[in-house]
């Protein structure tokens, strides 16, 4: 699979997603990640991408061209199918069931915007979905491409450890993850729960749902609504 992150700071996509988890499976072929500069793709001689917006306001906004041409680029070289998405608060919400879906696709171009927005008319030909990560707004696209990478990636056979950690977590059944405990058997006074320490898998694996789903309840009760299991 692999990941084109259409930026104006690269250096600040690759040095986070070359760390870690997802730097060593990077290493290992599990999947590819290219930062493309769009200041590589402005026709000025300063490099410029922005102007000032029509009609007035405060800010300026990226211009259609080099985004264009930057994700033009893009795609004249890659194989396969592609899905471009633009990062925005407008958008629909990430989620995990957003993430088992994206990481079907062969390729997936991410478009991270900056000032005050983006030249629609470039968003209108390019496009093909708007995602958020929340309501609230950053100074960029770029570390909701972090977050996306990170949690798309991770779902790729042989990126985690593990491969069935992915579908222990938060999430993958409409709860949150259970309590995780590790050792010494005792710490600061409190001890891990006995049902642990048993080796009774059945008895395990009942005690982590019933704890899911008192978690969810607790933390989470708007993801019970919609779940027709609890």
């Amino acid at each position: 699979m692999n990941f084109y992150i259409m930026t104006l700071f690269p250096d600040m996509v690759m040095n986070a997603l070359s760390e870690s988890i997802t730097g060593r499976a990077m290493a290992k072929g599990h999947f590819n990640v290219e930062a493309v500069n769009i200041r590589d793709y402005s026709l000025d001689k300063h490099n410029k991408v922005d102007d000032y917006p029509y009609g007035g306001g405060a800010g300026m906004v990226m211009q259609a061209q080099p985004i264009y041409d930057c994700f033009q680029s893009i795609v004249d070289r890659i194989e396969g199918s592609y899905r471009c998405i633009y990062l925005t608060p407008q958008g629909k919400t990430f989620n995990q069931p957003m993430a088992k879906k994206l990481v079907t696709e062969e390729n997936l171009i991410f478009l991270c915007g900056h000032y005050e927005g983006v030249d629609e008319r470039v968003l209108e030909e390019i496009v093909d979905e708007n995602i958020s990560l929340g309501d609230f707004v950053l100074t960029g696209g770029e570390l909701p491409a972090i977050v996306m990478v990170d949690a798309i990636a991770r779902l790729i056979p042989g990126v985690l450890h593990n491969d069935d950690s992915a579908f222990t977590e938060s999430f993958e059944n409409g709860l949150l993850e259970y309590p995780q405990y590790s050792r010494p058997e005792e710490w600061h006074g409190k001890k891990v729960p006995e049902i642990l320490l048993s080796g009774d898998h059945k008895k395990v694996d009942e005690w982590r749902l019933s704890q899911s789903i008192e978690r969810t309840k607790r933390l989470r009760p708007d993801l019970l609504k919609d779940n027709e299991n609890f």
